[in-house]
């Protein structure tokens, strides 16, 4: 079975057999059992860097690493900061580059949050960046440093605080060549569907 999808504003497109359907987004998860997705596999279980520039980042990043296990991610976290231990974070990132197991790098730091920027400087797999609120400026002197990288080294910035969506990023990126991951990510979104309408069930009753 082959398929076709292509990216549009407001639709997906999916071949499926030789019958073209144009539907909203969502049809994806409705057409689910009907692609063809194509994984590796006897592949071991692929991992995904996690690194924190303090402990204290510990508990935005939790969850990230919690949803990267629940999509079949093997999660690796590791404190190094840029500043104090630039030596530890190099061989970190130097021996995650080299290890074909590491698909990606999830990036947290807060104020000046350059750890992303030098972690993206020593690889070329796919950096996340989650600027995290530490101090008074409320997040933005991170977020600034963490989207501000120059041409050639580009960093993928998340929202401040934003770690449950670095770890849905990675497990995308890997869900292209992984049908086991996509079949997470996509249970992952119908749940979703199913919580807005269990809450807008619970707002209706209320009228």
């Amino acid at each position: 079975q082959s398929f076709l999808l292509s990216i549009g504003r407001m639709n997906h497109v999916f071949r499926l057999k030789d019958t073209v359907v144009w539907k909203p987004f969502f049809a994806l998860l409705t057409c689910r059992k009907n692609l063809a997705i194509i994984g590796h596999e006897g592949v071991d279980k692929m991992k995904v860097a996690v690194l924190m520039g303090s402990d204290s980042d510990w508990p935005i990043l939790k969850p990230a690493v919690e949803l990267l296990k629940q999509f079949g991610v093997e999660p690796v976290v590791k404190v190094a900061s840029a500043h104090r231990t630039p030596s530890m974070v190099r061989d970190f990132v130097m021996e995650a580059d080299h290890n074909k197991e590491f698909a990606a790098f999830i990036i947290a730091a807060g104020a000046a949050a350059h750890l992303a920027g030098v972690v993206a400087s020593y690889t070329i797999k796919p950096v996340i960046g989650v600027p995290v609120n530490a101090t008074p400026l409320n997040g933005m002197d991170a977020l600034l440093s963490t989207v501000q990288m120059p041409s050639g080294v580009p960093v993928a910035s998340m929202a401040v605080n934003g770690a449950k969506n670095a770890a849905i990023f990675a497990a995308e990126i890997l869900a292209i060549h992984d049908a086991s991951i996509a079949e997470a990510l996509m249970d992952y979104r119908e749940k979703m569907v199913l919580d807005i309408e269990a809450k807008a069930a619970r707002v209706a009753a209320q009228l």
